[in-house]
């Protein structure tokens, strides 16, 4: 299947006529590319869990075009939901709602809850305009990438995991480049499920209350597992110090099979196969962490070192990412 082009009309009316016929559509949004299907279809949305390797009862976030779209999905009568969609929608916060009975079963992994979200890229939002012209009112869609694997924030990125016989809308590389905040909104106050750009302190202070945190009754929810976004190669933290101190110890060319992600460049040049610095700001590390972690599988390293970023709020996304990997190694 060709690549098709967000910049042609032909090409996101095609993308929708897939969804509307129960297939598989990967596209790009502000975070990472998803992997769309008919969110209403729950044998398109099987396919997505079939193509991605993913459990069935690990839920699916719906991307919809408008509010109007998303009440046929899910109970939005949560004042607190109200006042985040009218703040933060299009955006990269994915909020989660009582489903509606018989709506959307499959791509919610059988909860009683959805998770729900209008993304702020105009070649989403396009899709999804077309889509739900055609009765596809909201498009299910996962990261574009192998179950927990690391996600996908170029079309290139999408063709690599899944090849070429892939419908895959290319809107450009994602501007985010980390997933959505996920806020459960099934309580009050709502409950952090998933950091993401969209920081604590900014959704607090249009809710006018402190988020509630995760608990053994919190939903299920994508992306919270405790390993994920994992390359092929292992993923080591580190403190600076602790950084310094293992590539100090290194032998000449004795860390052929490193990779290293950090502010500061190692000691030794030549030390280890590939250095990448961080940048300063969590946006900027957001906008090529998955990126960078693709670029060192490419290059065949075997163990990525990655100095832990900062404690603050702002990079609490980048965090989230990073420890998650390292966990599946």
């Amino acid at each position: 299947m060709p690549l098709l082009s967000a910049d042609r009309a032909s090409d996101i009316a095609t993308a929708a006529d897939a969804l509307a016929a129960g297939g598989l559509v990967a596209f790009a949004t502000e975070t990472v590319y998803g992997l769309g299907a008919n969110a209403l279809d729950d044998a398109a949305v099987a396919r997505i869990f079939a193509a991605k390797g993913r459990p069935a009862d690990h839920p699916l976030i719906v991307h919809v075009a408008s509010v109007d779209a998303a009440r046929r999905f899910a109970d939005l009568s949560s004042g607190s939901a109200q006042r985040l969609m009218a703040q933060f929608w299009p955006g990269p916060l994915t909020l989660i709602l009582p489903r509606l009975l018989g709506v959307a079963s499959a791509a919610a992994g059988g909860q009683g809850s959805v998770g729900l979200r209008m993304p702020a890229h105009p070649a989403a939002l396009a899709l999804l305009q077309q889509a739900a012209a055609r009765g596809v009112w909201g498009v299910a869609a996962p990261s574009a990438n192998r179950f927990g694997r690391v996600s996908p924030t170029t079309a290139a990125h999408v063709v690599q995991e899944f090849g070429p016989a892939m419908w895959v809308l290319d809107g450009g590389p994602c501007s985010v480049g980390i997933e959505s905040t996920i806020l459960d909104c099934t309580r009050e106050p709502p409950a952090l499920l998933r950091p993401g750009q969209l920081g604590a302190a900014a959704l607090q202070q249009v809710l006018g209350a402190v988020l509630g945190r995760p608990d053994a009754a919190s939903p299920r929810a994508s992306g919270t597992l405790q390993a994920h976004y994992a390359p092929q190669a292992a993923v080591q933290l580190l403190s600076a110090g602790d950084l310094a101190a293992a590539l100090a110890g290194l032998a000449p060319q004795g860390g052929q099979g490193l990779g290293v992600y950090s502010r500061q460049a190692p000691a030794i040049p030549g030390v280890v196969k590939a250095w990448h610095p961080m940048p300063a700001t969590a946006a900027a590390a957001a906008h090529e962490l998955f990126g960078v972690l693709r670029e060192f599988d490419a290059l065949g390293v075997s163990r990525i070192l990655v100095e832990q970023p900062p404690e603050s709020p702002d990079w609490a996304g980048v965090r989230d990412r990073l420890q998650r990997a390292a966990a599946a190694s």
